[in-house]
């Protein structure tokens, strides 16, 4: 407990920033809304003629985005980016500080196991997610509410947050998989990040390519679709399978591998 405890202590700083850049990005999205809202038919045809490449950048598919949560399914998609990155960095330096800071020696004198020590920290790692997930919900519902004046939408935001969530440990395990396996802590993060960004650009090439559609099974990005749950369809069971599966996989890595290799003191 003490290391979990500390673990939030050191993080509280970023966690507060990682807050208020939600907090900005929800209510600075919505308020647009405001100013779009009488544009109608005419917002959905400047849509319509974006290129194909922008489209799928901002995740505008077949949405009518001049409804409330239709404009909110382009928003989400860079919530998504925005907490997966979060978590896919929090997962790559929460396990690997102390030997990039060369404090392991100390850490790992204390009357604790490896395994406890992986177990507090990515139990501070998920805690850290999931309030950042809370507020995103949160303050999603609220501007909605606030700028659409409705109180339409609060299951399929519920779902879309529960598939954020999902996200947000999958790449949470990613982080931490790729900080275990690595002997150089300081290349972690970077490793992550270059997953990230693949994984979003194969996102955007199956939004544009029809032949590449196939490769949505391994991208992330694919997994929870906003039209789709905006629509009522939810999130596919598939998809839910496959991040349970790797997350399994990746949890497993990060036990084995950090127990087992020599930690750079």
């Amino acid at each position: 407990m003490n290391i979990i405890w500390q673990e939030l202590k050191t993080h509280r700083k970023s966690l507060m920033i990682w807050t208020i850049g939600v907090l900005v990005m929800v209510f600075a999205g919505m308020s647009k809304y405001v100013g779009m809202e009488g544009a109608g038919q005419s917002l959905n045809e400047l849509m319509e003629n974006m290129p194909a490449v922008m489209k799928a950048i901002m995740g505008i598919q077949s949405l009518d985005v001049s409804t409330p949560l239709g404009f909110y399914s382009v928003l989400y998609t860079y919530l998504v980016i925005m907490l997966t990155v979060h978590a896919a960095m929090l997962g790559a330096t929460i396990l690997s500080k102390e030997e990039r800071d060369q404090t392991a020696e100390f850490l790992l004198t204390k009357p604790v196991t490896r395994s406890f020590i992986i177990s507090s920290k990515m139990a501070a790692a998920v805690i850290q997610s999931t309030i950042l997930n809370i507020v995103s919900f949160t303050s999603s519902l609220a501007a909605v509410y606030y700028f659409a004046d409705t109180a339409d939408g609060l299951w399929e935001i519920w779902i879309l947050s529960l598939g954020l969530w999902m996200l947000q440990l999958l790449f949470l395990s990613i982080g931490s998989g790729i900080a275990a396996m690595k002997n150089n802590p300081k290349k972690a993060p970077a490793i992550s990040a270059s997953v990230l960004l693949t994984a979003f650009f194969i996102s955007i090439m199956t939004d544009m390519a029809e032949a590449l559609q196939p490769l949505k099974y391994i991208t992330p990005f694919q997994y929870v679709e906003a039209d789709r749950v905006i629509s009522g369809n939810g999130i596919e069971a598939i998809y839910v399978i496959l991040s349970i599966g790797i997350m399994l996989v990746l949890t497993w890595a990060t036990y084995h591998f950090y127990k087992t290799r020599d930690l750079n003191i």
